[in-house]
């Protein structure tokens, strides 16, 4: 098996972060032969010098427009980082679990519980 990186823009707080970091666990879990091997959460983007304020910046734009005066709270532009030990067919298939997890109300227009961006 190779290791292979899941990687997740979020805008989230520390509660939408263990929520999706709950949805990642669960979706390895199911899979039955995948491990993940780190995890972790970025406040730069991999590679640059960018912030990931500055390169997820869209996702606060969409919790502001999807939730019209309220209070952001305690959000911030992230990057959860998952770092797995499977094959491709695997990470495939717990990938798409958890996009599919992330916002399950299919394609009509809703609000999402967590804004996210997978990369």
């Amino acid at each position: 098996m190779r290791t292979r990186m899941l990687t997740f823009g979020l805008y989230a707080d520390e509660q939408g972060l263990a929520w999706v970091r709950e949805l990642v666990e669960k979706a390895v879990a199911g899979s039955g032969s995948a491990r993940i091997v780190t995890a972790g959460v970025a406040r730069t983007f991999h590679g640059s010098e960018l912030s990931t304020a500055d390169v997820y910046d869209m996702l606060a734009d969409q919790w502001a427009w999807e939730h019209p005066g309220q209070s952001s709270g305690a959000r911030e532009s992230v990057e959860l980082r998952v770092r797995l030990a499977c094959s491709l067919r695997a990470w495939r298939r717990i990938r798409k679990t958890v996009i599919r997890t992330l916002c399950p109300e299919g394609m009509a227009p809703h609000a999402c519980r967590v804004p996210w961006f997978a990369s």
